[in-house]
């Protein structure tokens, strides 16, 4: 009896180094080596035969660690860019860090002992400052890095740099001697845990915040002359207000109506206390108050208000009342439309030292700024008896002392009506965490006023993603009060202004400016606070008979980041304005805008072409990250993995890339454990695939072995039919910015149309026909073309796996990176139109017959799973497949697909190839079998298949046992052991 044969020598099984598991902590930085050796990015971003596409870095904040909001902004810009790269773009991606203000000065301060910060000078301060920002901004830039992000990591900019500085100065400068910076005692956001004026940008609004809202009468002591017929209700006629911020009171110098809103005069069914007290026992007590908040008030005053009369807000302008705790006289006076029936009483307490609104409408009556309210948030000596104490309530303060007293006294002269907790947005600084105050002080502002209609106008040239982000900033910028620029800050950039000892005036020239720029481009900042007033002066004015002193204010860190463009799209001459910002949506109203305003201020233009958004980053659960909850992730962690890697397995930097690429950032987008996991699982299918179609290309050279298109089955035509058609929806997601359309073509190509279909069904011509013959030859001309095409098409996302394809390609493509090879290859003649012909027939030669071929195979796979689950077949190879098609020309084209000719070596396209069945016949009815399925294609049976199992394919075959000397082997097996199939 002979010896059975071992045909597994002869079997052709994929051969590869590219390994299954990524190996990421190893294989990446050994690619990222690999670039950085051969200059891959320098070399693409210079010498790219394209027109330069520049995506201008919006700055971190050099102060601590990354986190996934970092991971997002920073891989979002990297995938465009190398995107553009691989189209043939130059890019100059050139990486930014704003490295001034106070979140680096406070870091410095919490290091510091108390005996150290009393030793501190500006410039000492200013020294540990620049110290700790370049710190972390290197190792944020090291993490960068990690993430497989490019740019000119050697050469970044720096806000404190003497260029970048210089720069701003200029930026200011101009705007100095276009008339759009003023000095002016106005009432900005202050923050009295910091010390300093704030910007929009640097506020935050938490919930839960509550304030002591309280209601207050005012007495009126004259009447004006449109309210004379009020005089019947003297003495005990009496304005009624509501504040939230009772410490106001003492700044209060008007009341203020809507003189188109009618008002009505209301008597107090109950004039004892809790209400008014001090009126006179003869007469009623009588409130002034919006007609349409009677009822309301009636409510929260727990008492009947009877309308006596009514009359227009224009109609009290210039009465006169008296202040309820100080002894002065004030008048109301006619407000803005602010003035609504919304909320309150319709009268407004107006204090011009502590609201926008206010100082405006005192603007318009001349009316002083009282601000009574020192740095610290404490009442200074203006505030009479309430001297000392602090406005804004700390720790665990349900009301600070100031509105406590201010209520006290109130309550004490019976001019408080009610007092209730209120709950309402209020302004935070957003780096102490603490609440902050409207107050007037001495500062510098950028006049919006000045080109507003130009910024406004300079908004509607930009192509915004999503198109939301037009709606956003639009009224930010239309209703944008003067923006405050000045700092009571040490570390930042000066505002270059010296002041006359004897007249305080400011002197700010083109001639000192230019100075003091040039002084700085070549010493930096510090030279402000390091040389005396007479080095810092041009020298015509150091004999001029006059004395003057340095500023000590620098510049708002948004003027620093506002400003470069300047710096560095014009200072590096790399293209103004640029084409992209992108950044997270919270900067509509910082970066984006600053950027805006002294770009139109100084050059009547956006910085900016295309500004692209993303949203915020959530846990799993949708809940904000923080600290405290502990439920965020950090991007470090998901690269290198935890302490213990079962549970925090170190995923490498190309599952956190992939997972940016699979959100869609124009919502908030989730991240956590869980959603690693399933990017992982779908990194590891792309992966698969392409170690699978590197497996089957060992052996093929395409310039020698490449079978022309003409040449191929239909099966490998409909293939690079299917590429054109994914390929072309992944560059028009990749054109859109609509990576997550990436994300879903390319899993969906490699895990349906190649790992289910085509590469299942090509397993058996590549395994088991002759490695040179044309049937596996015009396999691997279709599998070359997908990885390659993969490779170049994940590239910007996947940048290292793309890399590691490449590396792992058995022949030369004459590119050393997948980056140089440019963007994906389709001809135009792969791509088969579906023309009227083929719609009308569904099997002509067109496309849309593999709709129902693959439509076929997955009925036809429902039944063979029946059958398996029943343990009548193991494998597919086991059964043979009936159809019943009732539709003739359906049934003639899948006749056609069932040549008899089996040992052609061109005969590709076969059905029980395309099931994966032994046999598959067609027959008019089908046998009684358990195994079956009716649709509306074909009705299905699956049967147990004829002859015997081929040792060598596994196939099914009455061939088998024909061959004397192979009698365990069938035709197919026998011919292709002889190379002649």
């Amino acid at each position: 009896m002979t010896e059975a044969k071992s045909y597994t020598e002869t079997v052709n099984l994929p051969q590869t180094a590219f390994n299954m598991r990524a190996n990421a902590v190893e294989r990446e930085p050994e690619l990222q080596q690999f670039w950085a050796e051969n200059k891959i990015y320098e070399q693409l971003s210079q010498n790219n035969p394209k027109d330069s596409f520049i995506l201008h870095d919006g700055p971190p904040y050099a102060n601590g660690s990354l986190h996934m909001g970092h991971a997002l902004n920073k891989v979002l810009k990297d995938i465009i860019n190398k995107y553009k790269l691989l189209q043939g773009h130059k890019t100059d991606y050139i990486p930014g860090w704003d490295c001034h203000g106070l979140p680096i000065e406070l870091k410095v301060l919490q290091k510091m002992k108390s005996k150290e910060r009393q030793e501190l000078t500006p410039l000492k301060l200013r020294q540990k400052a620049k110290e700790f920002a370049i710190q972390a901004q290197q190792e944020q830039c090291e993490s960068f890095k990690r993430y497989g992000v490019w740019g000119n990591w050697d050469q970044p900019y720096l806000t404190l740099t003497p260029e970048y500085e210089a720069a701003q100065i200029d930026v200011f400068g101009q705007m100095v001697l276009k008339g759009h910076i003023y000095r002016g005692l106005k009432p900005v956001h202050w923050s009295p845990s910091s010390r300093t004026a704030l910007a929009e940008a640097e506020l935050e609004y938490p919930e839960g915040h509550t304030s002591p809202s309280i209601y207050v009468a005012f007495p009126v002591s004259k009447l004006g002359e449109g309210a004379a017929e009020l005089a019947q209700y003297l003495p005990n006629l009496k304005l009624a207000i509501w504040t939230t911020t009772p410490w106001t009171i003492p700044g209060n110098l008007a009341v203020a109506v809507n003189g188109e809103l009618e008002y009505a005069v209301v008597e107090l069914d109950t004039p004892q206390p809790p209400l008014i007290r001090g009126v006179p026992k003869a007469g009623g007590s009588y409130l002034i108050v919006a007609k349409d908040l009677v009822e309301r008030l009636s409510e929260t005053f727990a008492t009947e208000l009877t309308i006596k009369t009514t009359l227009t807000g224009k109609a009290l302008e210039n009465t006169i009342y008296r202040h309820s705790l100080f002894d002065r006289e004030s008048k109301v006076v006619i407000g803005g439309d602010y003035i609504t029936t919304e909320s309150g009483t319709g009268l407004v307490h107006t204090a011009p030292g502590h609201g926008q609104e206010d100082y405006i409408t005192g603007q318009k009556y001349g009316l002083p700024i009282l601000s009574p309210v020192d740095d610290g948030g404490k009442f200074t000596e203006e505030a009479g008896k309430f001297a000392g104490l602090q406005v804004v309530a700390k720790g665990n303060e349900k009301v600070s002392p100031g509105n406590q007293a201010i209520i006290d006294a109130l309550q004490e002269a019976g001019a408080l009506l009610k007092q209730e907790e209120y709950a309402h947005k209020y302004p935070y600084d957003w780096r102490t965490g603490k609440p902050t105050i409207f107050r007037a002080t001495e500062q510098w502002f950028a006049s919006v006023a000045g080109f507003r209609e130009e910024a406004l106008k300079a908004i509607s040239t930009v192509t915004w993603i999503p198109a939301q982000g037009e709606k956003r900033i639009t009224p930010m910028v239309s209703d944008r009060s003067d923006w405050c620029i000045s700092r009571q800050r040490s570390w930042g950039v000066p505002i270059p202004v010296f002041y006359d000892e004897e007249t305080n005036e400011p002197l700010l020239t083109e001639e000192t400016i230019n100075h003091v720029k040039g002084i700085i481009a070549e010493k930096g900042s510090d030279a402000w606070w390091e040389l005396s007033v007479e080095k810092l002066l041009p020298e015509s004015y150091r004999q001029n008979g006059r004395t003057y002193r340095k500023g000590t204010d620098t510049m708002d860190v948004w003027f620093d980041s506002g400003s470069s463009w300047a710096a560095v799209a014009k200072g590096r001459n790399l293209k103004y304005p640029v084409d992209m910002y992108l950044e997270g949506s919270d900067q509509h109203r910082g970066w984006f805008q600053s950027s805006l305003l002294t770009s139109v201020a100084v050059n009547g233009i956006a910085p900016y072409k295309i500004v692209l958004t993303h949203n915020h980053v959530l846990d799993e659960k949708g809940h904000k990250m923080s600290k405290s909850k502990g439920n965020g992730i950090a991007p470090e962690l998901i690269i290198e993995g935890g302490n213990n890697k079962k549970q925090e397995p170190a995923y490498g930097a190309d599952v956190l890339r992939l997972w940016v690429a699979s959100v869609d950032y124009s919502s908030d987008v989730r991240v956590g454990k869980n959603i690693i996991k399933q990017t992982s699982d779908m990194y590891r299918k792309v992966r698969n695939t392409a170690r699978f179609l590197l497996g089957n290309l060992h052996d093929f050279d395409p310039k020698k072995h490449t079978i022309a298109y003409a040449d191929l089955p239909e099966l490998d035509k409909y293939m690079l039919h299917r590429m054109t058609e994914v390929f072309a929806e992944v560059t028009d997601a990749y054109n859109s910015y609509q990576f997550f359309r990436f994300f879903q073509a390319i899993q969906n190509f490699c895990v349906v149309d190649l790992s289910n279909f085509y590469l299942d069904i090509a397993k058996d011509r590549l395994y088991i026909s002759n490695l040179d013959s044309f049937r596996r030859r015009s396999c691997q001309t279709v599998l070359a073309v997908a990885i390659e095409n993969i490779a170049r098409a994940i590239a910007p996302v996947l940048c290292h796996m793309a890399e590691d394809i490449w590396q792992a390609l058995p022949y030369d493509t004459g590119y050393k990176s997948v980056f140089e090879s440019g963007w994906v290859e389709m001809q135009d003649e792969w791509r088969v139109e579906a023309n009227s012909d083929a719609l009308a027939n569904p099997l002509g030669r067109s496309p849309l017959q593999w709709d129902v071929i693959r439509d076929l195979r997955d009925e036809v796979n429902k039944v063979m799973e029946q059958a398996r689950t029943a343990k009548a077949i193991g494998s597919s190879l086991d059964a043979k497949v009936l159809l019943h098609v009732s539709d003739g020309e359906l049934k003639n084209k899948l006749a056609a697909y069932n040549s008899s000719n089996t040992l052609s070596e061109k005969n590709v396209d076969e059905l029980r190839y395309f099931f994966l069945a032994s046999q598959v016949e067609l027959v008019d009815y089908l046998p009684d079998s358990e195994y079956k399925s009716a649709s509306d294609i074909a009705n299905i049976a699956v049967v147990k298949a004829e002859g015997e199992k081929c040792d060598r394919c596994w196939n099914y075959s009455v061939s088998v046992g024909s061959f004397a000397e192979d009698p365990t082997i069938c035709d197919r097996c026998n011919a292709a052991l002889k190379g002649e199939f």
